[in-house]
């Protein structure tokens, strides 16, 4: 049986490490053997717990256990062929070493290794939780999204590619300058694909994985939320939660932070309204930081409540986005809606829909800038939302805009 896989991302400073850390002492205290594992190359999973971390498994409790993956030691194991290649041939063009190794990773891909290390222990079976403490971005998660592409390239191209290098590979020096990839640089990066397949199978198990996104109260960072939850649906990867901390409790009404409360309440309007019907949890601004174990079990039962933090709290992806020559389709579960008046408005590249009293806004992916709504139908309990393509491409977009 797989084990529960429970990813956390969101913005940077939202939070996030310690409500991984939260989750994961939860999950433990329930019986489940735990992993909680830091892929943020700024880890701060090591202060949150009180724990001496490393880049193996530490036991820091009952059935729980801590670990900050280094990036490097990651990319040692699965890129090293790959970087000695391409180092050399930067530092044959002139530039010095340290340079020439700087821009032989590609950015985001330090994160895509760490990630790897949640395929190792699904395969060791060690552990019957992993809650993972993202980067401060769900952009890495864009790169795990293609299995088609990368089963292609390894089936069909890969082959080639290698009976093409062995035979050109003795006289490239001669005739081009450069030394051609070797054996073992193709075999980096066939590995890289097949990892980046089986971890695509991983992340996309609606059974086992999910996704959580942790925010606070404040509309940059909603928005940026409203971004990854759109990619995250349109790759197929099941979001199960919103989480929203440092919320400013009511205790604090009549002070200060009065207008500050009166933003929060504002900019939680928009997070149902974008996030619906996932499970919105939240937790307060506590007058004190969150470390240590007695803070992490105050946040997680602020969040949670009775809820169990390792079940599956929502199974449905909310939107669903497929394109096919020119026209585009938008479809949106709206559960217990009746039928109504559905009006819509897209202004760049959010989309407000309205179907009697629900409400739904939604940010469309920058592919979608040259599209325009032309009609919408709602039945079996869903809304469907048909776009085209204008043939002036973004700038007739933008014109037709409502």
């Amino acid at each position: 049986m797989a084990p529960r896989t429970i990813l956390y991302t969101g913005k940077g400073g939202v939070g996030k490490t310690s409500v991984a850390a939260a989750t994961a002492r939860r999950c433990a205290e329930a019986g489940l053997r735990t992993i909680v594992l830091s892929t943020d190359p700024a880890h701060s999973l090591s202060d949150s717990l009180e724990a001496e971390l490393g880049s193996a498994p530490t036991e820091v409790g009952t059935n729980l256990f801590g670990q900050e993956v280094q990036a490097q030691e990651q990319m040692e194991r699965h890129w090293e062929s790959v970087q000695d290649w391409l180092g050399e041939l930067l530092t044959e063009s002139g530039l010095n070493q340290i340079a020439a190794e700087e821009l032989t990773v590609p950015p985001g891909m330090d994160e895509l290794f760490s990630l790897l290390e949640i395929k190792r222990h699904h395969e060791a079976g060690e552990f019957d939780a992993i809650v993972v403490d993202c980067a401060p971005t769900g952009e890495t998660l864009r790169l795990l999204s293609f299995p088609d592409v990368a089963s292609w390239w390894l089936e069909k191209v890969f082959p080639w590619e290698k009976r093409v290098m062995a035979a050109a590979r003795p006289f490239a020096r001669t005739f081009l300058d450069v030394s051609l990839p070797s054996e073992a640089v193709f075999d980096d990066v066939q590995r890289l694909v097949r990892n980046l397949v089986a971890m695509n199978e991983i992340l996309r198990d609606r059974s086992a994985t999910s996704i959580r996104l942790v925010m606070n109260p404040d509309r940059m960072v909603i928005k940026e939320s409203m971004r990854t939850f759109t990619y995250l649906n349109l790759y197929g990867y099941l979001t199960d939660a919103v989480l929203v901390n440092r919320l400013f409790p009511d205790e604090l009404e009549g002070s200060y932070f009065d207008s500050w409360r009166e933003a929060q309440r504002e900019h939680m309007e928009l997070v149902r309204s974008a996030f619906s019907p996932v499970p919105i949890l939240s937790a307060p601004y506590f007058e004190r930081e969150v470390v240590g174990a007695e803070m992490l079990d105050r946040l997680s039962a602020e969040l949670f409540g009775e809820l169990d933090p390792g079940a599956i709290l929502h199974n449905e992806l909310t939107q669903e986005l497929s394109t096919q020559n020119g026209s585009a389709t938008l479809r949106l579960p709206i559960p217990f809606a009746e039928k109504g008046d559905i009006d819509l408005k897209k202004i760049g590249l959010e989309m407000i829909v309205r179907v009697g009293p629900q409400k739904r806004t939604i940010i469309l992916p920058p592919a979608m800038a040259a599209y325009r709504p032309r009609g919408a139908r709602f039945e079996d309990g869903a809304l469907e939302v048909s776009f085209e393509k204008q043939d002036g491409g973004v700038e007739a977009a933008a014109e037709h805009a409502e």
